[in-house]
């Protein structure tokens, strides 16, 4: 991935001929422009999110209830970037809804359906603060922040990712507005966007738990503007 800043280059994982609107797992990661701390801090290897990275977990869990075919998994907002694993079109790695749950701070939570079809789940925040996730298929043609009605139809990953930096943006400059949120400088994501395209179960174990140790990582997390040795290949990428 092109990054903004002369620091430690991510190489985009983006396949030329495969099919982005294809059903099946991906992982992301978006950052925000000139990685800008904008969405709270790390302390004692816990994220505590300010507003605005409460705004970021909620955009990204109403996902499901605004698009049809798109589900979401794992998600972590971290101070400058955010990890999610988006599946569309109902598809799992290895094709099956699956029975196991996730809170939209990364915190795995008890059973509970994650894949397309499934009932809505509960979410608990870090700081105590419940919000309400929905998973699985939602009513076709709603509007998403009272924009255009979306047509039925199959979305791709960048799709997907375009509205959420798209609402994220709107909610953020709102924010900026009228809650005195930082500033952001141009647009508050980079234009690009790392992602990797999960193929079966084990990948799929080992992103999840890197999303959830994320917070731990900090102090050798690439994208840290401040990290001395960060580090030279992720975990989960074996």
């Amino acid at each position: 991935m092109t990054r903004e800043a002369p620091t430690h280059q991510r190489r985009s994982l983006r396949l030329r001929a495969y099919d982005y609107t294809g059903a099946g797992a991906y992982f992301v990661t978006i950052c925000t422009q000139r990685h800008a701390c904008l969405f709270g801090r790390i302390l004692e290897g816990e994220m505590h999110l300010n507003d605005a990275g409460r705004m970021i977990q909620t955009v990204w869990a109403e996902i499901p209830a605004f698009y049809p075919g798109v589900d979401v998994d794992q998600f972590a907002v971290m101070p400058n970037h955010v990890h999610g694993i988006i599946v569309l079109a109902g598809g799992t790695p290895d094709g099956r809804t699956r029975d196991r749950g996730v809170a939209c701070d990364g915190q795995a939570r008890g059973p509970a359906p994650t894949g397309i079809g499934g009932d809505a789940g509960g979410a608990v925040l870090r700081n105590g603060a419940a919000i309400s996730v929905p998973v699985g298929a939602a009513p076709r043609g709603r509007p998403m922040d009272g924009g255009a009605t979306e047509k039925a139809r199959p979305m791709s990953l960048a799709d997907v990712v375009h509205r959420f930096k798209t609402m994220t943006t709107r909610r953020y400059a709102d924010g900026v507005k009228h809650r005195g949120w930082p500033a952001f400088a141009g647009r508050l994501w980079q234009r690009n966007y790392y992602e990797h395209v999960i193929r079966d179960d084990d990948p799929l174990d080992r992103i999840r738990q890197y999303i959830l140790d994320n917070p731990t990582q900090w102090a050798a997390d690439r994208e840290n503007p401040a990290a001395t040795e960060p580090r030279s290949k992720e975990p989960w990428a074996r």
